[in-house]
């Protein structure tokens, strides 16, 4: 294996972008990566590039990761914290109650069977927060001598409500439409491993969870497909408008939703195209100093185990829920 080569100032400089600003659309990202190398944005000397910083961040457990947010369709690049131990439950800026909150809203979320992703803001603010504790007990010994932290009984509206708008502010949750909450774009980055450990239902195209995604008409059917990635899927020459899982005729996408997208691509200019593989999926892991340790953004993380205590999703639980 040859040896590591130290991050250049332009690696550093891209790095710091993302820290210091959070997740960017890929637009963006792509628009200081010409700015800051003077290259042209292509995908092969930009994978080069988010490859190399990959291979330094995994010394320190980050990695430059890519993701898609499910309510704009757009693909997003953020840095976050592959560590999944007890340790990393201490880089969180967020209090117990604030915690239990978010648990709640993103089990909500998830276990929408609409596939709408996303609750009102009402239900969010009436999100039971000893929930959270009961959940992590046995059932056969929930009884009444579960003891209550007195911080989440004592948890108000209207902290609930600030707590709302701080995570919106830090991107864990989104405000969309409708006085909805939804997941925001940290929340894709960061929960992939809690997202697959929980079987949180996937979709057919990209395999990532399918939290926001149109269903299949067939009810013998469990596909999910983003709508984003149903747009791409479709736009293929030769492919037929039919479930890439069964092959039943697939409806067509509401006009409204298609309306929509169209305005937010006229908002964000020409999109990047981004079918390529993610080249963070297949970085190399290499034995580095050539980062610092201080760069880690740990004060408002949210990780794996931070949610280790919530109930367990699959998808059979979740046909069940949709049945009843």
């Amino acid at each position: 294996m040859p040896a590591s080569t130290s991050l250049s100032s332009k690696h550093h400089t891209l790095i710091q972008a993302l820290l210091s600003r959070g997740p960017l659309k890929e637009s963006e990202f792509r628009s200081i990566f010409h700015k800051v190398t003077g290259k042209s944005p292509d995908h092969q000397v930009f994978n080069d590039y988010v490859s190399d910083i990959n291979d330094e961040l995994s010394y320190v457990q980050l990695e430059l990761r890519k993701c898609l947010n499910q309510y704009d369709g757009k693909a997003y690049y953020g840095v976050v914290n592959t560590v999944s131990d007890e340790h990393s439950k201490l880089g969180t800026k967020y209090s117990v109650p604030q915690i239990a909150l978010y648990k709640g809203i993103l089990e909500a979320i998830v276990q929408d069977t609409a596939g709408e992703g996303s609750i009102s803001n009402i239900d969010a603010l009436n999100i039971r927060l000893e929930n959270q504790v009961l959940s992590g007990v046995d059932s056969q010994s929930q009884d009444n001598s579960t003891e209550i932290p007195s911080a989440l009984k004592n948890f108000s509206m209207s902290q609930k409500d600030k707590t709302l708008e701080e995570f919106v502010h830090d991107q864990w949750l989104c405000s969309i439409s409708d006085g909805r909450i939804g997941l925001g774009v940290r929340s894709f980055l960061d929960l992939r491993s809690w997202f697959h450990d929980n079987e949180v239902p996937t979709c057919q195209v990209c395999n990532e969870a399918a939290v926001k995604a149109e269903f299949c008409q067939n009810e013998n059917c469990n596909t999910r497909v983003h709508q984003s990635c149903l747009k791409k899927l479709f736009s293929l020459a030769g492919v037929k408008r039919v479930c890439p899982g069964c092959g039943t005729q697939w409806r067509l996408v509401a006009k409204r939703e298609a309306t929509e997208e169209q305005e937010a691509d006229d908002q964000d200019g020409p999109s990047e195209n981004t079918s390529q593989p993610d080249p963070s999926a297949g970085k190399r892991r290499r034995t580095s100093k050539g980062v610092d340790r201080n760069t880690q953004e740990s004060d408002s993380t949210i990780t794996s185990s931070t949610l280790s205590g919530s109930r367990r999703l699959t998808r059979s639980s979740a046909r069940r829920a949709a049945a009843a």
